[in-house]
C-alpha cells in the first residue's frame, strides 16, 4: 500500500512530468510519519481513557515504542 506522500508524488509526476526533489519528498515522508505517530499515540490515549486506565508519560513512551516497532515491520 502506498502512503499519501508516495501517491501524491506519483500523480504529480504523471500529470505534470515534474519530479519532486528528494529533499522535499523526504521531508514530506518525515512529516507524514510524525503525524501517523501522533495519531497512533492519541488513539492509544483515547483507548486508555475509555477503559478508565491511566495514561502517563510512561504510557506515552510505550505507545511511541510500539508505533515505531509496528511501522518498521510494514
Amino acid at each position: 500500500m502506498k502512503t499519501a506522500v508516495e501517491f501524491l508524488e506519483e500523480k504529480i509526476f504523471q500529470e505534470f512530468k515534474v519530479p519532486i526533489s528528494n529533499e522535499v519528498y523526504e521531508k514530506a515522508k518525515e512529516m507524514e510519519f510524525e503525524q501517523r505517530k501522533k495519531d497512533f499515540v492519541n488513539g492509544y490515549k483515547a483507548r486508555a481513557k475509555a477503559s478508565k486506565l491511566i495514561f502517563d508519560e510512561t504510557s506515552e513512551m510505550y505507545a511511541i515504542k510500539l508505533f515505531n516497532v509496528t511501522s518498521k515491520s510494514k
